[in-house]
Formats: structure tokens, sequence, C-alpha cells
């Protein structure tokens, strides 16, 4: 039986359907929900450009300083991510972790700070400075830093002026096809040469300036000098008391008399040591990091100078002719790992266990260029012959390409499913880079679009580092399974 009541709903129910027939929301309603999707459209995408720390110690911590809660019901690790990025998003928050230690005054002027994290920590205050990255040099810095200036300038002028010259003289068409047949051919690169390198893991392997010969340095301490590419011994090199961590070659190596520096290796031990080409015996011995690791080592393009990398968190410049330290900088927040220079010598370029890159301009001593966007510890780097391209190597299993020019990440590579231990640009043209990875492979990544070309197997542990013969006919591998290998077009 219906009631007076149901009709009455009926009735407002008529008088509602046929005031919107057409089922059309008001215009000022569609204006509102579709702005609130876009907001909702940005806020997701700002979030994707925000970088957190994958550690969930520190992701709870950054919550807890935020007074936001430090876990949901049915939060794991990646959620609580996820969360911090949208709250960072909404409230303008840094999109990176920060550079240094966010450290606030207390209120109680006793000279402890507690940084973004809610960790008490001490600082020593000098006026309004907290922070000391620059070590007082010698009377000699001023000399190299002009000394620097002047030959930096001449490569940059000879690099443009032959860059110019490329591009004038080959038409766009014609340099792309030759790209694309110059990776069909790498496609062709396979295994030559085998060669166990020492009765420990090998830690590193580096070609010598002509590409005749191919250094090892091993944690059995020794170093050693093979022909390539027959791979034969051709010299021990006996010194280190520790296992050696890296083995370089001077610019000049091969092109002077043997009696000349020739390579520089450096130890866990904070040991460094010279060699020459005549002698199984250290020229010279580089003192003043012990007992801390030094890690990497590389010689600037003139040869005058070394840079070392020390796990005191700091990175030193030795003047080779003066036979002096004559910069020793910190920045790094943890050790630092690897160092390289700019093809012209004008600049350098550090990573760290801090998951940071450093550009340092060496004719005036400032960091010019804070690269950042790993989410864990930077173990290689390499800048290109062109000047401008520059890649690191990650513990996060990716390689980032960064553009000098714009100062950021132009392309981000996922090379590899474990850590990636090293990453080197072809030398000249600059039309590839080499990668190795804990996941026992090494692979070849083609420019400009960093697709892959090729995956070199063959290695039976961790390929810890990955070199470029010159001449690009050879890429070196070497790995914790006591091996280096030589990989080759012309081995089919």
């Amino acid at each position: 039986m219906t009631t007076l009541a149901d009709l009455h709903r009926l009735r407002e129910a008529h008088t509602a359907a046929n005031a919107n027939k057409d089922g059309i929301l008001p215009l000022d309603e569609v204006d509102k929900n579709a702005q609130e999707a876009l907001n909702q459209l940005e806020l997701r995408k700002k979030a994707r450009l925000i970088q957190v720390s994958t550690e969930d110690s520190e992701v709870r911590a950054y919550l807890r300083q935020l007074g936001e809660p430090v876990c949901l019901f049915g939060e794991d690790g990646a959620d609580r991510r996820e969360r911090l990025r949208m709250i960072l998003a909404v409230s303008g928050g840094p999109a990176q972790r920060p550079t240094l230690t966010d450290a606030v005054k207390s209120s109680t002027g006793t000279g402890i700070s507690v940084n973004r994290f809610g960790e008490n920590i001490s600082t020593e205050t000098v006026g309004d400075d907290t922070t000391v990255w620059y070590h007082q040099g010698p009377n000699t810095l001023a000399e190299a830093r002009l000394w620097i200036s002047e030959f930096s300038l001449t490569r940059a002028k000879v690099r443009l002026d032959r860059a110019r010259n490329y591009f004038n003289n080959v038409p766009a068409p014609q340099r792309k096809a030759k790209l694309q047949e110059y990776h069909k051919v790498l496609r062709n690169t396979n295994l030559l040469c085998s060669q166990v390198g020492d009765i420990r893991p090998l830690s590193m392997c580096r070609f010598s300036p002509d590409g005749k010969q191919l250094a090892t340095s091993s944690w059995s301490g020794l170093c050693r000098l093979w022909s390539i590419p027959d791979c034969n011994l051709v010299m021990n090199l006996r010194g280190h008391t520790a296992p050696t961590c890296a083995i370089v070659w001077h610019p000049q190596a091969g092109l002077q008399s043997e009696q000349q520096l020739a390579l520089a290796s450096s130890a866990q031990d904070g040991s460094v040591k010279l060699w020459s080409l005549d002698n199984e015996e250290p020229l010279a011995d580089i003192e003043g990091h012990a007992p801390h690791r030094v890690s990497r080592l590389a010689f600037h393009p003139s040869g005058r100078f070394l840079a070392t990398t020390c796990f005191d968190h700091s990175w030193r410049l030795w003047d080779l002719e003066a036979c002096e330290e004559i910069l020793h900088q910190e920045g790094h927040s943890k050790p630092v790992y690897d160092v390289v220079f700019h093809p012209d010598g004008s600049l350098a370029l550090t990573t760290g266990l801090d998951g940071y890159a450093r550009v340092w301009d060496l004719r005036t001593g400032r960091c010019i260029m804070f690269l950042e966007g790993h989410l864990e510890e930077l173990l290689g780097a390499d800048v290109a012959d062109n000047g401008y391209h520059a890649a690191t190597s990650s513990a996060d299993n990716t390689v980032r390409i960064w553009d000098l020019r714009q100062q950021q990440a132009i392309y981000v590579i996922p090379a590899h499913t474990s850590v990636v231990s090293s990453v080197r640009f072809e030398s000249r043209n600059c039309n590839y880079i080499v990668t190795s990875s804990f996941d026992k492979t090494t692979k070849i990544w083609g420019h400009p679009i960093w697709t892959p070309i090729k995956t070199l197997e063959g290695h039976n542990s961790k390929v810890v580092y990955a070199d470029i013969s010159p001449d690009n006919k050879y890429i070196a591998t070497c790995s914790h399974d006591l091996t280096y290998k030589l990989w080759s077009r012309e081995a089919n």
C-alpha cells in the first residue's frame, strides 16, 4: 500500500530528474572536479621527482622529525617511502636529501645541534662558520692554479676547434649513419683472451696510453704489466705490503724513456707508490694518507699532478715536480672513492660513499657543481672527451649521465642487477660507454640514447673494473675470480 510519504518521495525524485535530464553537472562543479584532478596529477608528478633515502631507518627518523607517524598499520618500507614523498610534495620540502647535515643551533648556546634526522651533533663555531672545507695550501698552490689555467685554456681551444671542424664538415645524416654502423660492429665484441692475473682477487686493470700494455692490481699487493693482445706477463711491480686498490698510467708513459715516471698505485694501508718501466721496485713513495685507505688515484692530463682519494673523507692533489701536497680538499661526508679529471685539465670530479658527486674547479679551488640523485654509494665516474658529458656508477645498480653545461642528470641507465663498479667512456668520439658490475657482467651502451648494445659474460665472480684501450680496439675487465679478460671485435 502506497502511503502519502511514499508519494512525496516519488514526487521529489521526479522533480530532481527533470531538473537535470541530461545528467550534466553544473559548470562550477565540473571546473572544481577537473582542477582537483589536475592538482592530484601535479602532486603525484612532483612526488615522483623527490629522491628519498632507501634506508628505512632514515625514512623513519625523517618522518619523526616532521611530526608524522613513523609507521601506519600494514605499512612496509616501500609504502613508508611513498608516504614521505607525498608529504614532502605537499609541504614543499626539498626534492632531494640535503648535501650536509641541516644543523640548527640549539637555544641553549651549548654548541649542540640537531640535524634533520633528530640526531644530536657537536659543532665548533667561529662566528657564523660551522663548516671548514678548505685547508690552507702552501705558497706554491697559487702558482699551480695559474699553471693549470694556462694549460687547460690551450687544451680547451684545441678540443673546441676539433669539434667545430667535425660538425661543420660532416653532415648530420652522415654522422648518424656512421654511428649506427659503428654500433652494429660493437655487437660483434667477443672474448679474445682470458688470463689468471694473480692468486688473489684483482682490483683494477688499465691500458697504457699507447694501448700496448695492460696494468693490473690485486689484493696480494702485487701489480703486474701484461702485453696486449697476447696477454703475456711483462713485469711484476713489488712494493706494496697491503692489498692494492688501484693502478694508473702516466699520460706520457711509453712515449718517454723507461727511467721516467710511468705508473702510480695505491693500497688499503694508505701507501701510494710511483713506478718506472725499468725497475720492479718503486721509484718513490707518497706519504700522508696512512692509516686511511686510498681507493683511487688519477694523473692530471698534463702528467704534472696526481690526485688521490682517501677514506678520511678527503682527496689530495700532489705536485710531482715540487714533490709536495698542494691541496687537501674535504667536502664529502663519507669516504671519497673515485676521482677523474676533465680532459682539459681544468676540473676534477670526485665521487663519495655519501651518494654524491662533486665537480671542483682546480683554477679557483671551489666546488662548482653538486651532482645528486643516486640513492646509494658512488663507486665510479668518468668524463667524456667531448668535455660536457660525465657518468657516475653507483651501488643503486644505475648509471647516471650528466650534462656539465646544464649541471643536471640527462639520463638514468638501469644498467645492472647489482652494484655498478665502474663506468668508462670511449676515448675521442664518446660513441659508447662500458659498465662493469657485481652481477658478473660487463655491458656496452650506445651514445647518445644509451641503448644496450652488448653484454659481455664470462667471469665467475664480481667484475670490479672495465677499461677501454685508447685505440678502442679492446675492452679489458678484471674480477674477483682472479682473472682478467680481453674482449675485441676482432675475436671473430
